[in-house]
């Protein structure tokens, strides 16, 4: 079949989800291309219609092992009827658990016809200079994978005469999801004296949890620990604190250095 647009749907607090979803994008090589970059707190707030002409794919980060509650009712507010779909989560190096699987769920409740998923691996959020967990990644071996997914996908759609037609895939996983969506509310940003107040944290924060006049006031009940803040200083200001979410940095990088390799479901 061919389809009239590709609706790509990231949702990339530090990036990796939104490079993959690109390097899909350029397997697939749809001259009516459309990215929706839900990020940003604003951008949640205009649901998305879709039809069974269009092809789409929806990439989110993978959240202890599942797909960040956060974004639940966004998901199940999209419109559509038959669309063919395609699931990807982006993970850490640890594990994706059932999140592929809760994505392809959540899609095809909405009336997605999901025809594709596939499991990457981005650069933990947790991951620091000291204590690195998949540091680099999605790095251009990644890349030159999520570009033969996309081609994968384009083929299938090919094969096909009608949406209607394309087989739903198989997403391995378990029911009910293992992993917990609730995330920890915890305050562990520090803020050093190179901060200039320039607002670029309290701009990039997905959940509006930086005050914009002053970049030290956090709000630990809407942070979603995802370190963009820390991430996308130009100064160098914002680093974490001893306790918890340092630890668990040490302990990433210490159980899971070995480099795991993105899989992909057609």
């Amino acid at each position: 079949m061919k389809t009239e647009s590709l609706k790509l749907v990231c949702f990339s607090p530090t990036g990796t989800t939104k490079a993959v979803v690109q390097g899909i994008a350029r397997g697939i090589n749809h001259c009516n291309e459309n990215c929706i970059d839900i990020t940003r707190p604003g951008a949640r707030k205009q649901s998305l219609k879709t039809s069974e002409d269009d092809l789409l794919v929806v990439a989110v980060p993978v959240y202890m092992g599942r797909v960040p509650a956060l974004l639940g009712e966004w998901l199940q507010a999209i419109q559509t009827h038959n669309t063919p779909t395609v699931c990807v989560v982006v993970y850490g190096n640890r594990v994706y658990d059932d999140a592929l699987l809760e994505l392809k769920d959540m899609l095809k409740h909405c009336g997605c016809k999901p025809i594709a998923g596939a499991a990457y691996i981005g650069e933990h959020s947790f991951s620091r200079s000291e204590t690195p967990t998949a540091e680099g990644r999605p790095d251009a071996r990644d890349l030159k994978h999520a570009e033969l997914f996309g081609r994968k996908i384009r083929e299938k759609l090919q094969s096909f005469p009608s949406a209607g037609k394309i087989p739903e895939v198989t997403i391995p996983g378990c029911h009910p999801y293992r992993g917990d969506s609730k995330l920890w509310t915890v305050d562990f940003i520090a803020v050093g004296n190179e901060c200039v107040q320039c607002g670029i944290c309290a701009e990039g924060c997905p959940v509006g949890a930086i005050d914009p006049e002053n970049s030290a006031l956090i709000d630990t009940k809407k942070c979603i620990t995802c370190c963009a803040c820390i991430r996308n200083c130009p100064n160098h200001a914002r680093m974490m604190k001893p306790g918890l979410v340092m630890d668990a940095s040490l302990r990433l990088s210490t159980l899971y250095n070995e480099r795991k390799e993105p899989e992909f479901f057609v």
